[in-house]
């Protein structure tokens, strides 16, 4: 029999249990917290800025950076204290609404890259019909409906999972509740609920990375068609970035969730934390070193800062 979920605390092994390792885990992690903190909201306050950037890709970006601050929240602040603690239990519902947003925040950003791809899509492919088929409605739109299906699929991925029946060992062998590692510990058969989480997973993540693969290749056929090299290479230039964060993020989903159950091994904790931890961290980067347009709207936010200071140190030097 099941025990009362109410009674139930699980208990997180984390990463290690070496003292000293904890230690430079926790401040490894906590550097890696606060460049996250810093790289997305700098990219949204940016983005709120500077007017040139006032465009739909950059709409759906500030939501990306948004989506990576709430993601990596959910797991980080518990894992940082978990690292300096002795007492790393948590209650069932603790654990529940740490996997629910978990797989909100992460559905969400599936959704967010294949949008941004349609996006370059249309720019490149249909510019005439650019400013109609991608109007501010339309991407509010969009950017609803991906925040409404995350929801609904979250709640699915959270019922397949938290409403089985427990009833043995409490120990995650992980350092945050994802679904692999607290599926073991259910005492009921979890066929079910695998084959159902598989399919939904399935049609989040393959169905928006046929999306980005259908627009990429709809793109590299309309640039093979352009004239000019120069052209060719602006298009071009205009993908790197979304590709890198598409290549990082899927290549690392398709590991960790669309393999069976059985063939997880502890290779996976590597690349759950790159897949959890460190492609939110990056993706500031990724959108704002490879990108002219951020480099140029950064730099134009720094001049205005900097005269502005030198206004008020004149004005206060005078008086």
């Amino acid at each position: 029999m099941g025990r009362n979920h109410t009674q139930i605390e699980f208990i997180l092994l984390g990463i290690t249990d070496s003292p000293c390792a904890q230690t430079l885990l926790f401040l490894f992690f906590l550097l890696i917290y606060i460049v996250t903190l810093v790289g997305n909201f700098g990219i949204i306050i940016l983005v709120r800025l500077s007017p040139s950037l006032h465009t739909p890709m950059y709409f759906f970006l500030t939501h990306f950076a948004f989506i990576d601050i709430c993601y990596f929240t959910v797991i980080s602040p518990r894992m940082l204290v978990d690292l300096l603690s002795e007492d790393k239990t948590i209650s069932f519902t603790g654990c529940m609404m740490q996997f629910l947003t978990f797989a909100f925040f992460g559905t969400v950003e599936c959704h967010l890259l294949a949008m941004m791809a349609y996006n370059r899509h249309v720019a490149i492919c249909q510019p005439l019909l650019y400013v109609t088929t991608i109007s501010s409605h339309v991407c509010r739109q969009l950017v609803a409906s991906s925040y409404l299906f995350a929801f609904l699929s979250a709640i699915i991925y959270t019922w397949c999972v938290f409403g089985c029946s427990f009833c043995g060992p409490n120990r995650i062998d992980h350092f945050f509740c994802d679904e692999v590692p607290v599926l073991k510990l259910v005492c009921s058969d979890t066929h079910s609920s695998e084959m159902v989480i598989f399919a939904f997973v399935t049609i989040n993540v393959v169905g928006t990375s046929l999306v980005i693969l259908l627009s990429y290749i709809s793109i590299l056929c309309t640039v093979l068609r352009m004239c000019s090299a120069q052209s060719r290479a602006r298009a071009f230039q205009t993908c790197t970035s979304h590709l890198m964060a598409v290549s990082m993020y899927f290549g690392s989903a398709f590991f960790m969730y669309l393999q069976p159950p059985s063939s997880h091994r502890s290779l996976d904790t590597v690349a759950s934390i790159f897949y959890d931890l460190l492609i939110p961290m990056l993706n500031p980067f990724i959108y704002s070193l490879r990108n002219k347009e951020v480099k140029g709207a950064l730099l134009k936010c720094g001049r205005r800062l900097f005269s502005h200071w030198q206004h008020r140190r004149a004005v206060s030097s005078g008086t």
